[in-house]
């Protein structure tokens, strides 16, 4: 077919057939001798055809992968990696390889097979020796982020087999250019106040996905002493990780943010490397203990509330956090207290309006996802050491209704957690104005007329049968269910005859009641 305008040939588009045929011919050539430009430029081709799933085909066979692995410098065969001495093609054979496992099953099974995890961290182990450049490093840390991401035997056998969680605490350790000052607290090497460079922040962030993936079990299950220091100097690092800034707000939310997830998977006992390092000039100090870390925790907790979407993927990992750090720490738990429930003075207002850091936290107790209520919640009734009275007092009882149910909490009392017996303190705002507060709302309200005032008995009890007769049809339509609570606290379901003997009951104790006052 002619293009008149130009003179040339238009050719037809190139069918999926055509293209894995072309895919296996540059997985051939690549097995051959070839110059490193050649070789180049067959890996440029296969990383563009990689991207098309319909072309997949002969890059998903043991051979194609180990061909490609063979470039990338990662084929682990009888303990040895075969080395590839140009580094263009050890990056683009890199790049061929993150597309295929990132898109093919197949191909992350047969990855797993061929054991090139073993080839990734004998490169890794060798990065403090060897000067290789930013990108393959980062490529080597994108690999093996999707790997422990695709595949669980990865994951067990580079946190196990690997030690990888010590492997990669190193890497970072590297990464980051620190220096111990004590056990259990670090420093930038140059300019405390610099931010890290943007090349470091990139590796930096693969390091901890990696890390995140193969720790996600640990904060569930005990650790014995060796494995607890592990974490521990891993804790230390997360700790800088969260002082220092990057290249950017945005860049730094997201390194934040890597780190406030990862610190989430620590056994809860090695949380207390937040707190370990000494009270120095500037720092923000709470019973004399260092809270520049917990603090910057809350600001990265405020910032998230403001931005309001994703609430449960940028939300529940630093609640989650901030509530076990709150619970194992009694010093972290009454810093906390102190920022985010001080003592009420605003008693005129609902305790979810307003733009403090209660008020927001208050709206998420009645969010339509689940678990950022709930998270929200926690966090509140932890500050409150769990103590029912004080929840509600900071919430108001409707707000607090869905853990107190849920706890089975609803008559009041409060749990087993381990807390101290110190009282809450009072403004003297709050102690004028409690006997006016409305419990349900938490707020004073406007008192208003009583609408039954005037009415007898009898008229009472007719208005209640309309109430329960009212309540039966709702419920019989399915629109909704009527509970009530039992002796240990717990919701129940309650029926239409349920609702008669309480109202029966009721006007029976009143007439009782009015009969002993007669008699006397």
């Amino acid at each position: 077919m002619r293009n008149r305008k130009k003179g040339g040939f238009l050719l037809p588009p190139p069918t999926s057939v055509m293209l894995q045929k072309l895919a296996a011919l540059l997985i051939k050539f690549l097995e051959r001798v070839l110059q490193p430009s050649c070789q180049v430029t067959c890996l440029e081709s296969i990383r563009i055809l990689s991207r098309d799933k319909s072309c997949l085909g002969p890059f998903t066979t043991m051979e194609g992968l180990k061909t490609l692995a063979r470039h990338a410098g990662i084929d682990y065969a009888e303990e040895q990696i075969l080395e590839v001495p140009d580094l263009e093609v050890i990056l683009e054979a890199l790049k061929c390889l993150c597309n295929i496992v990132f898109s093919s099953p197949r191909a992350q099974e047969l990855t797993s097979e061929a054991r090139f995890v073993v080839g990734l961290t004998d490169r890794i182990k060798l990065y403090n020796e060897r000067n290789l450049p930013h990108d393959i490093k980062f490529f080597d840390l994108r690999l093996l982020f999707l790997l422990t991401a695709l595949r669980v035997d990865i994951r067990q056998q580079l946190a196990q087999e690997l030690r990888g969680i010590g492997l990669m605490t190193d890497t970072l350790e590297l990464t980051l250019g620190v220096k111990w000052l004590d056990p259990h607290e670090v420093a930038a090497e140059g300019n405390p106040s610099a931010p890290l460079p943007r090349q470091e922040v990139e590796r930096a962030m693969e390091i901890l996905k990696v890390l995140f993936n193969i720790t996600f079990d640990t904060s569930k299950r005990e650790v014995d002493e060796e494995d607890a220091a592990l974490y521990r100097r891993l804790g230390a690092l997360l700790r800088h990780c969260l002082m220092i800034s990057a290249d950017g707000e945005d860049r730094t939310e997201e390194f934040h943010s890597h780190t406030v997830n990862l610190l989430g998977n620590l056994p809860l006992k090695c949380l207390d490397v937040l707190l370990a390092p000494k009270v120095h000039p500037g720092s923000l100090e709470y019973m004399g203990v260092n809270m520049d870390a917990v603090n910057v925790l809350l600001d990265f907790l405020d910032r998230r509330l403001d931005r309001g979407h994703k609430l449960k993927e940028s939300l529940t990992p630093v609640l989650n956090l901030l509530t076990e750090s709150a619970r194992a720490h009694r010093q972290t738990r009454k810093f906390l207290k102190a920022k985010v429930l001080p003592p009420l003075r605003d008693v005129k207002n609902r305790p979810e309006v307003g733009n403090l850091l209660r008020n927001k936290l208050v709206r998420l107790m009645t969010h339509i996802d689940t678990d950022v209520k709930h998270c929200a919640a926690e966090f509140l009734f932890v500050l409150c050491k769990e103590s029912v009275s004080r929840f509600v007092k900071y919430t108001g009882y409707g707000n607090a209704a869905g853990l107190l149910a849920a706890r089975g909490l609803m008559t009041g009392g409060r749990t087993e957690g381990e807390y101290s017996e110190d009282e809450d303190t009072d403004t003297e705002e709050y102690k004028e104005a409690k006997p006016n507060i409305n419990p349900i709302t938490g707020r004073v309200e406007e008192k208003l007329p009583n609408p039954m005032e005037g009415m007898t008995d009898e008229q009472k009890e007719v208005e209640a049968m309309k109430l329960v007769n009212m309540f039966d049809k709702l419920s019989r339509q399915r629109v909704i269910q009527p509970m009530g609570v039992n002796p240990d606290g717990n919701l129940t379901s309650l029926n239409v005859t349920s609702l008669e003997d309480a109202v029966h009951q009721i006007s029976e104790e009143r007439l009782s009641s009015d009969s002993d006052l007669e008699l006397d």
